[in-house]
């Protein structure tokens, strides 16, 4: 049994998810694992991680538009606005969503769908430096 660490650095450029699956799957090559078990873990409350189609962006832009409507930027329900009026409402959508994922590798292949890809899905605005850790186990 093996386990290793790496972490991914992704450059947002404000509200979008922005896919990472090819940078894990080439660190996941690079090690020559096997089979296992990858954990990845975004350490940012203010932005999420996310398994979803990577085939027709329009399902990018719907889900941006529901996440929009549910939880709208500049709500006056909100008190936490240290950071601007999207500050509450982008810890609001991590906490629908979520900051870990776990993804079975199995023969050398991450066990991902057809149309699955790994996202960072940014809440905010500004652009902003996201870092992901992974961890795996395994062979």
């Amino acid at each position: 049994m093996r386990q290793a660490f790496h972490e991914i650095r992704v450059s947002t450029r404000g509200k979008g998810l922005y896919e990472i699956t090819r940078g894990v799957t080439a660190w996941l090559a690079a090690q020559s694992f096997r089979e296992g078990l990858l954990t990845l873990h975004l350490r940012h409350t203010s932005a999420s991680l996310l398994i979803q189609e990577n085939a027709d962006p329009d399902v990018q832009r719907d889900l941006e538009q529901f996440f929009s409507r549910l939880v709208p930027d500049g709500d006056p329900l909100y008190v936490h606005t240290m950071e601007g009026d999207d500050d509450m409402p982008a810890h609001v959508r991590t906490a629908l969503t979520a900051v870990n994922l776990s993804i079975p590798f199995q023969g050398g292949q991450l066990a991902l769908g057809t149309w699955q890809g790994i996202y960072v899905w940014e809440h905010r605005r500004a652009p902003h430096s996201r870092v992901i850790t992974l961890h795996f186990i395994g062979e």
